[in-house]
Protein backbone atom coordinates (compact mmCIF):
# COMPACT_ATOMS: atom_id res chain seq x y z
CA UNK A 1 0.00 0.00 0.00
CA UNK A 2 1.16 3.81 -0.51
CA UNK A 3 1.98 5.78 2.18
CA UNK A 4 0.09 8.60 0.23
CA UNK A 5 -3.23 6.56 0.83
CA UNK A 6 -2.65 5.67 4.46
CA UNK A 7 -2.22 9.38 5.26
CA UNK A 8 -5.42 10.33 3.68
CA UNK A 9 -7.59 8.81 6.46
CA UNK A 10 -9.11 10.43 9.20
CA UNK A 11 -7.14 8.09 11.49
CA UNK A 12 -4.02 7.88 13.80
CA UNK A 13 -1.39 6.80 12.43
CA UNK A 14 1.69 5.18 14.43
CA UNK A 15 5.04 3.71 12.50
CA UNK A 16 7.82 2.72 13.55
CA UNK A 17 11.63 2.61 12.14
CA UNK A 18 14.14 0.17 12.48
CA UNK A 19 17.58 -0.94 10.55
CA UNK A 20 18.97 -3.43 9.15
CA UNK A 21 21.57 -5.82 10.96
CA UNK A 22 25.34 -4.45 10.98
CA UNK A 23 27.68 -6.08 8.00
CA UNK A 24 28.55 -9.04 9.77
CA UNK A 25 25.48 -9.79 11.98
CA UNK A 26 22.97 -12.66 12.27
CA UNK A 27 19.92 -11.73 9.60
CA UNK A 28 17.67 -13.48 11.62
CA UNK A 29 17.76 -11.74 15.16
CA UNK A 30 16.41 -8.61 13.02
CA UNK A 31 14.05 -10.24 11.06
CA UNK A 32 12.28 -11.47 14.48
CA UNK A 33 12.07 -7.90 15.70
CA UNK A 34 10.31 -7.22 12.64
CA UNK A 35 7.80 -9.54 13.51
CA UNK A 36 7.71 -8.38 17.07
CA UNK A 37 7.19 -4.87 16.22
CA UNK A 38 4.38 -5.92 13.61
CA UNK A 39 2.44 -8.07 15.84
CA UNK A 40 1.54 -4.23 17.07
CA UNK A 41 -0.05 -3.32 13.95
CA UNK A 42 2.14 -0.12 13.18
CA UNK A 43 0.48 1.89 10.25
CA UNK A 44 3.95 1.18 8.32
CA UNK A 45 7.21 0.14 8.71
CA UNK A 46 10.38 1.99 7.63
CA UNK A 47 14.23 0.44 7.28
CA UNK A 48 17.11 2.74 7.10
CA UNK A 49 19.96 2.33 4.46
CA UNK A 50 23.51 1.89 5.65
CA UNK A 51 26.23 4.51 5.51
CA UNK A 52 27.35 4.91 1.45
CA UNK A 53 24.78 2.06 1.12
CA UNK A 54 26.62 -0.37 3.22
CA UNK A 55 23.88 -2.50 4.33
CA UNK A 56 21.60 -1.68 1.20
CA UNK A 57 21.25 -5.59 0.71
CA UNK A 58 19.85 -5.90 4.13
CA UNK A 59 17.94 -2.96 3.88
CA UNK A 60 15.92 -4.71 0.87
CA UNK A 61 15.84 -8.03 3.09
CA UNK A 62 14.55 -6.40 6.09
CA UNK A 63 11.60 -4.52 3.89
CA UNK A 64 10.66 -7.74 2.44
CA UNK A 65 10.45 -9.17 5.79
CA UNK A 66 8.52 -6.56 7.14
CA UNK A 67 5.81 -7.20 3.86
CA UNK A 68 5.59 -10.36 4.58
CA UNK A 69 4.26 -9.68 8.44
CA UNK A 70 1.60 -8.21 6.76
CA UNK A 71 2.72 -4.12 7.20
CA UNK A 72 3.44 -1.75 4.67
CA UNK A 73 7.30 -1.12 4.07
CA UNK A 74 9.15 2.00 3.33
CA UNK A 75 12.96 1.68 2.16
CA UNK A 76 15.14 3.97 2.93
CA UNK A 77 17.40 5.14 -0.01
CA UNK A 78 20.59 7.79 0.45
CA UNK A 79 22.04 10.14 -2.12
CA UNK A 80 25.71 9.10 -0.46
CA UNK A 81 27.59 6.61 -2.59
CA UNK A 82 25.13 6.22 -5.14
CA UNK A 83 25.51 6.82 -8.92
CA UNK A 84 22.46 6.63 -12.31
CA UNK A 85 23.93 2.90 -11.94
CA UNK A 86 23.10 1.65 -8.28
CA UNK A 87 20.15 4.08 -8.03
CA UNK A 88 18.66 1.93 -11.07
CA UNK A 89 19.66 -1.34 -9.69
CA UNK A 90 18.21 -0.39 -5.78
CA UNK A 91 14.94 0.22 -7.84
CA UNK A 92 14.64 -2.63 -9.80
CA UNK A 93 14.69 -4.67 -6.33
CA UNK A 94 12.51 -2.46 -5.03
CA UNK A 95 10.03 -3.44 -7.84
CA UNK A 96 10.98 -6.77 -7.84
CA UNK A 97 10.29 -6.90 -3.96
CA UNK A 98 6.49 -4.89 -4.30
CA UNK A 99 7.43 -2.69 -2.23
CA UNK A 100 6.28 0.70 -3.24
CA UNK A 101 7.38 3.35 -0.80
CA UNK A 102 10.77 5.15 -0.67
CA UNK A 103 12.37 7.31 2.16
CA UNK A 104 14.73 9.73 -0.17
CA UNK A 105 17.51 11.30 1.84
CA UNK A 106 20.85 12.66 1.09
CA UNK A 107 22.57 10.53 4.20
CA UNK A 108 25.49 11.10 6.30
CA UNK A 109 28.62 11.69 4.06
CA UNK A 110 31.71 9.77 5.51
CA UNK A 111 34.35 11.90 7.50
CA UNK A 112 37.05 12.49 5.22
CA UNK A 113 35.07 12.17 1.86
CA UNK A 114 35.33 15.04 -0.58
CA UNK A 115 34.72 13.43 -3.77
CA UNK A 116 31.57 14.86 -5.36
CA UNK A 117 28.19 13.21 -5.28
CA UNK A 118 26.31 12.18 -8.01
CA UNK A 119 23.40 13.28 -6.71
CA UNK A 120 24.13 16.69 -3.58
CA UNK A 121 20.67 16.45 -2.62
CA UNK A 122 17.44 14.58 -1.61
CA UNK A 123 15.88 16.64 -4.22
CA UNK A 124 18.24 15.67 -6.70
CA UNK A 125 17.63 11.62 -5.46
CA UNK A 126 13.84 11.88 -5.91
CA UNK A 127 14.15 13.46 -9.92
CA UNK A 128 16.22 10.77 -10.74
CA UNK A 129 13.77 8.02 -8.89
CA UNK A 130 11.10 10.24 -11.12
CA UNK A 131 13.35 9.93 -14.24
CA UNK A 132 13.14 5.82 -14.23
CA UNK A 133 9.67 6.58 -14.43
CA UNK A 134 9.36 4.40 -11.20
CA UNK A 135 5.68 4.78 -9.64
CA UNK A 136 6.87 4.70 -6.32
CA UNK A 137 5.28 6.80 -3.00
CA UNK A 138 8.21 8.92 -2.38
CA UNK A 139 8.97 10.79 0.87
CA UNK A 140 11.88 13.12 2.13
CA UNK A 141 13.00 14.19 6.04
CA UNK A 142 12.42 18.02 7.25
CA UNK A 143 13.90 19.33 10.10
CA UNK A 144 11.96 21.15 13.03
CA UNK A 145 15.37 23.08 14.08
CA UNK A 146 16.82 23.34 10.88
CA UNK A 147 19.29 21.38 8.88
CA UNK A 148 22.35 21.80 10.88
CA UNK A 149 24.29 22.22 7.31
CA UNK A 150 21.54 25.00 6.48
CA UNK A 151 23.09 28.97 6.81
CA UNK A 152 19.70 29.75 7.82
CA UNK A 153 15.73 28.83 7.86
CA UNK A 154 14.92 30.28 4.62
CA UNK A 155 17.98 27.99 3.09
CA UNK A 156 16.36 24.95 4.84
CA UNK A 157 12.82 25.66 3.80
CA UNK A 158 13.83 26.33 0.42
CA UNK A 159 15.58 22.74 0.84
CA UNK A 160 11.82 21.05 1.75
CA UNK A 161 10.33 22.90 -1.10
CA UNK A 162 12.70 21.56 -3.79
CA UNK A 163 11.67 18.33 -2.29
CA UNK A 164 8.36 18.48 -2.64
CA UNK A 165 8.50 19.99 -6.28
CA UNK A 166 10.42 17.52 -7.49
CA UNK A 167 7.68 14.84 -6.15
CA UNK A 168 8.06 14.37 -2.20
CA UNK A 169 4.55 13.19 -1.08
CA UNK A 170 5.23 13.58 2.40
CA UNK A 171 7.69 14.55 4.92
CA UNK A 172 9.22 12.97 8.18
CA UNK A 173 10.76 15.02 10.99
CA UNK A 174 13.95 14.60 12.54
CA UNK A 175 13.04 13.61 16.21
CA UNK A 176 12.54 16.72 18.41
CA UNK A 177 11.60 16.78 22.28
CA UNK A 178 9.50 20.26 21.93
CA UNK A 179 6.50 19.99 20.58
CA UNK A 180 6.37 23.49 20.22
CA UNK A 181 9.19 23.75 18.31
CA UNK A 182 7.28 21.15 15.68
CA UNK A 183 4.25 23.38 15.69
CA UNK A 184 6.01 26.70 14.86
CA UNK A 185 7.97 24.49 12.11
CA UNK A 186 4.37 22.92 10.82
CA UNK A 187 3.01 27.07 10.92
CA UNK A 188 6.18 27.81 8.96
CA UNK A 189 5.63 24.97 6.40
CA UNK A 190 2.10 26.45 5.50
CA UNK A 191 3.45 30.11 5.59
CA UNK A 192 5.45 28.64 2.36
CA UNK A 193 2.56 26.83 0.97
CA UNK A 194 4.15 23.12 1.74
CA UNK A 195 1.32 21.65 2.62
CA UNK A 196 2.18 17.67 2.28
CA UNK A 197 1.73 15.53 5.19
CA UNK A 198 3.92 15.66 8.25
CA UNK A 199 5.09 12.56 10.00
CA UNK A 200 6.21 13.65 13.29
CA UNK A 201 9.57 11.80 14.63
CA UNK A 202 9.25 10.53 17.86
CA UNK A 203 12.66 9.05 20.08
CA UNK A 204 11.50 7.41 23.13
CA UNK A 205 14.57 7.94 25.45
CA UNK A 206 15.78 5.08 27.04
CA UNK A 207 19.96 5.05 27.07
CA UNK A 208 21.18 8.44 28.74
CA UNK A 209 24.70 7.64 26.70
CA UNK A 210 22.80 6.72 23.84
CA UNK A 211 21.00 10.05 23.41
CA UNK A 212 23.37 12.39 24.00
CA UNK A 213 25.87 10.87 21.52
CA UNK A 214 23.09 10.78 18.87
CA UNK A 215 21.90 14.65 19.89
CA UNK A 216 25.72 15.77 19.59
CA UNK A 217 25.09 14.38 15.48
CA UNK A 218 21.83 16.35 14.90
CA UNK A 219 20.22 19.68 15.32
CA UNK A 220 17.91 18.76 18.74
CA UNK A 221 17.87 20.76 21.30
CA UNK A 222 17.46 19.37 25.05
CA UNK A 223 14.86 21.30 26.91
CA UNK A 224 15.13 21.66 30.45
CA UNK A 225 12.56 19.00 31.81
CA UNK A 226 13.68 16.79 29.69
CA UNK A 227 17.57 16.92 30.60
CA UNK A 228 16.15 16.66 33.94
CA UNK A 229 14.69 13.58 33.70
CA UNK A 230 18.15 12.28 31.15
CA UNK A 231 20.49 13.36 34.68
CA UNK A 232 18.58 12.29 37.52
CA UNK A 233 18.04 8.61 35.93
CA UNK A 234 21.04 8.46 33.51
CA UNK A 235 22.12 6.07 36.17
CA UNK A 236 19.62 3.62 36.45
CA UNK A 237 18.17 1.78 33.14
CA UNK A 238 14.95 0.43 33.93
CA UNK A 239 14.40 4.22 35.57
CA UNK A 240 15.06 5.63 32.55
CA UNK A 241 13.31 3.23 30.10
CA UNK A 242 10.20 3.72 32.19
CA UNK A 243 10.73 7.57 32.28
CA UNK A 244 12.09 7.65 28.60
CA UNK A 245 8.55 5.71 27.46
CA UNK A 246 6.94 8.11 29.47
CA UNK A 247 8.12 11.00 28.00
CA UNK A 248 7.69 9.98 24.70
CA UNK A 249 4.14 8.76 25.59
CA UNK A 250 2.95 12.21 26.66
CA UNK A 251 4.58 13.88 23.81
CA UNK A 252 2.45 12.31 21.15
CA UNK A 253 -0.33 12.31 23.32
CA UNK A 254 0.06 16.39 23.23
CA UNK A 255 0.37 16.59 19.73
CA UNK A 256 -2.98 13.94 18.88
CA UNK A 257 -4.54 16.15 20.53
CA UNK A 258 -3.26 19.12 18.36
CA UNK A 259 -4.06 17.60 15.22
CA UNK A 260 -0.86 16.11 14.77
CA UNK A 261 -2.00 12.90 13.78
CA UNK A 262 0.96 10.89 12.01
CA UNK A 263 3.81 9.68 14.66
CA UNK A 264 6.84 7.80 13.78
CA UNK A 265 8.52 5.95 16.44
CA UNK A 266 12.27 5.45 16.06
CA UNK A 267 12.36 2.16 17.89
CA UNK A 268 15.97 1.67 17.85
CA UNK A 269 15.14 -1.72 17.32
CA UNK A 270 13.32 -2.64 20.41
CA UNK A 271 9.96 -4.42 20.22
CA UNK A 272 9.10 -3.94 24.17
CA UNK A 273 9.47 -0.24 23.85
CA UNK A 274 7.51 0.37 20.90
CA UNK A 275 4.99 -1.99 22.26
CA UNK A 276 4.96 0.00 25.48
CA UNK A 277 4.40 3.42 23.96
CA UNK A 278 1.43 2.19 21.11
CA UNK A 279 -0.50 -0.20 24.37
CA UNK A 280 0.17 3.57 26.21
CA UNK A 281 -1.63 5.12 23.36
CA UNK A 282 -4.40 2.05 22.15
CA UNK A 283 -7.69 3.84 23.51
CA UNK A 284 -6.41 7.39 22.40
CA UNK A 285 -5.95 6.51 18.87
CA UNK A 286 -9.18 4.46 19.16
CA UNK A 287 -11.09 7.48 20.21
CA UNK A 288 -9.61 9.99 17.86
CA UNK A 289 -12.23 11.89 15.88
CA UNK A 290 -10.99 14.17 13.04
CA UNK A 291 -12.61 18.05 13.23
Amino acid sequence: MRISDILKTNKVTVSCEMFPPKPGKPLENTQQVVHEIAAHKPSFMSVTYGAGGSNSKNTLSIAEEVQKSGVTALAHLTCVGQDEENLRASINAFKASGIENILALRGDIPEGDTAPQTFPHASDLINAIRREGADFCIGGACYPEGHPESYNSDADIDGVRRKVESGCEFLTTQMFFDNNILYNYMFKLLRHDIRVPVIAGIMPVTNAKQIKRIMSLSSSSMPTRFKAIVDRFANNPEAMKQAGIAYATEQIIDLIANDVTHIHIYTMNRPDIAGSIMTNLSKIIDGYEAE
